[in-house]
């Protein structure tokens, strides 16, 4: 089969929720990396473009009428090519990557952008239709998260725990602490601000313009979300749940952001003069339960590994999603790792980052890519746990 390779990658800061990125929409949001790629490989040409694959969670607002047609409209790509939103929830933007590579390796096509999008501070409120005529009572959800128009057998069977809840299913199941959570939070909170500091994020990073009445745009060029913390202030929130362990401070943000990248095949590579900096080794997804969904990493990243003859050993980075710090502890032990590993996260994550439900996946790929540039490293492992009880997982390899 051919072989999938990435050739370039690019993220927009992430924004802190209501921050410098909530006023801009979600379709122009998702056109930001785009249009940078297209500005940074001039030699391509976009005519030959396939497709381009977004994924998001949310799709309920601006994002709703296939935001990846939307955004590659508004960057100036060719209205030739095709466009697709995919949505596996939190996973969206790492299936997307890995739907695109699979295209190049079926022989499909030679040139692919897959990426992701969510703007959750611009996510609508919405309204079901009534059940019956003359019916005048109305519920009105919140759309930026989490469960709505619940399907009864659903909660009968499964049950529809938040998504904190299920961190605190796993914390208690693992015995994993307050203590050991917050420690891993200020760990978290703590590489990537020194990350920032370096301007190891300058390179995976293109500006936002925000337009602004009567001034000059607001130019957002670095992530939001961060916090100088310490361990006394982390220990001092209140849980969300009596008796939990779970808080604000040990769990990701709610954000917005978007990240694409270019995928090609060697032919697409030669002839478009591009460079290729990793190849896609393959993807996995796994189902969990849905009430401990945030162990899913672990049966994904297990299955993709033992597909590919690669040892958890081997791999040099280990960029696993952040939802909260007990679902990562619980991941990281379960798959023998200890809690300080160096491989994970080597920038900090979600906690400290964000975590904008469709982009987030894609930003992982985006990191892996450039860090095993910088370390000359050779395979990075991106997982991630998705609501209602899956994993996926994908591991790249370093050309």
């Amino acid at each position: 089969m051919t072989e999938t390779y990435i050739c370039d990658a690019v993220r927009t800061p992430i924004g802190r929720y209501g921050g410098g990125l909530a006023s801009t929409r979600t379709d122009d949001l998702a056109a930001v990396p785009l249009r940078t790629l297209m500005q940074r490989n001039e030699n391509v040409d976009w005519r030959e473009l396939e497709d381009v694959i977004l994924g998001c969670a949310n799709q309920a607002g601006e994002d709703n009428r296939n935001v990846a047609r939307m955004a590659l409209l508004l960057a100036g790509l060719p209205q030739d090519a095709g466009g697709v939103a995919v949505n596996r929830l939190c996973g969206s933007g790492l299936n997307a990557v890995g739907d695109a590579a699979r295209t190049i390796k079926a022989g499909e096509a030679d040139l692919m952008l897959a990426g992701g999008i969510e703007n959750m501070s611009r996510a609508p409120l919405v309204m079901g239709k009534a059940l019956s005529a003359y019916d005048r009572s109305q519920q009105i959800y919140d759309t930026t998260m989490g469960w709505r128009f619940v399907n009864r057998k659903m909660e009968e069977a499964y049950g529809t725990d938040a998504m904190p809840r299920t961190a605190e299913n796993l914390a208690e199941q693992f015995g994993i602490s307050r203590e050991d959570q917050d420690r891993f939070a200020l760990w978290s909170q703590t590489k990537a601000a020194k990350a920032q500091e370096e301007g190891l994020f300058a390179a995976e990073i293109t500006a936002v313009h925000v337009p602004r009445r009567k001034a000059d745009p607001l130019v957002v060029d670095a992530d939001e979300h961060l916090r100088a913390t310490s361990l006394d202030k982390l220990a001092s929130l209140k849980p969300l749940f009596e008796q939990g362990s779970i808080t604000a401070g040990n769990a990701s943000g709610i954000n917005d952001g978007a990240a694409a990248l270019l995928l090609a095949s060697e032919s697409g590579i030669k002839h478009h003069g591009l460079t290729p900096k990793a190849r896609v080794l393959g993807t996995a997804v796994a189902g969990v339960e849905p009430r401990t969904m945030g162990i899913g990493p672990v049966p994904a990243s297990q299955k993709l590994l033992g597909r590919l003859g690669i040892d958890i050993d081997q791999v040099d980075i280990i960029e696993l999603n952040e939802a909260f710090a007990a679902q990562v502890l619980a991941c990281t032990r379960q798959l023998g790792l200890a809690d300080d590993d160096a491989r994970i996260n080597p920038l900090g994550g979600a906690i400290a980052l964000g975590h904008p439900l469709g982009m987030s996946g894609a930003r992982l790929v985006t990191t892996a890519v450039n860090q095993l540039g910088r370390s000359q490293a050779r395979y990075a492992l991106c997982s991630m746990c998705v609501g209602v009880g899956q994993g996926i997982a994908m591991v790249i390899e370093r050309i």
